[in-house]
């Protein structure tokens, strides 16, 4: 098990909590908090095991912490039809979730000063995703509070995001110690297969996946 600062891992706690309220509050779904209550709960179990820490079995067991949840967010993502007048409400949830983006992007450099994630992992590195953290109030601002822009800068935003998310998780993949790693083979990307981090591929990702693909899909449709 390693060994990280109790703060960061409150911190973390209390970031992934956050991330599954404003989730809630976006789509009022008890159904799809029952769902990720559940998926917590089995992903902290494996990972006290040392389950996602086994790098010897084949499938690698990293596969089963981040797909479930990836694949989850895309495919219901996809398939979901909102009324007129939850969009709004959506939206605005939607786009202040991704706040929890600069806590998290703190706490992946603290495993980094740990040295259980690569540098390239952090936003020294090649990681950029704490500017969707940044701008996410401030899109908000103007989107919903000032009304000064429109959804078309919404939807720029969006697009741009979701691009710097796949670019931190394909990053953190080829990182991880499995046969299909590709990168920081010095440092290999082993922190987030224990616990609470774990939580940040098997909930945060899928969850901020999600509200990237519900928004820019209807925001495609209201801007047409």
């Amino acid at each position: 098990m390693i060994q990280i600062s109790t703060p960061a891992a409150i911190g973390f706690i209390i970031t992934t909590v956050l991330t599954v309220f404003f989730l809630y509050k976006a789509t009022k779904s008890i159904k799809t908090l029952i769902i990720i209550a559940l998926w917590m709960i089995v992903t902290t179990i494996l990972a006290f095991k040392g389950f996602y820490s086994n790098t010897k079995e084949y499938p690698p067991h990293f596969i089963f912490l981040i797909a479930p949840g990836v694949l989850f967010a895309v495919i219901t993502g996809i398939g979901k039809s909102l009324s007129k007048d939850r969009i709004s409400t959506l939206l605005k949830w939607f786009t202040i979730l991704h706040i929890i983006r600069i806590p998290v992007e703190l706490v992946l450099f603290c495993l980094y000063k740990n040295g259980v994630i690569p540098h390239l992992m952090t936003f020294e590195g090649y990681n950029f995703d704490i500017i969707s953290g940044i701008t996410a109030p401030i899109i908000y601002y103007f989107i919903f509070i000032k009304k000064t822009l429109d959804y078309k800068y919404l939807l720029g935003w969006n697009i741009i995001c979701l691009i710097l998310l796949i670019n931190i998780v394909t990053i953190a993949v080829l990182s991880a110690p499995t046969p299909f790693q590709k990168l920081a083979f010095n440092h290999p990307n082993v922190g987030v297969t224990y616990f609470p981090y774990v939580w940040l591929p098997a909930v945060i990702v899928p969850v901020v996946l999600y509200s990237h693909i519900i928004s820019i899909r209807q925001l495609l449709k209201s801007i047409k």
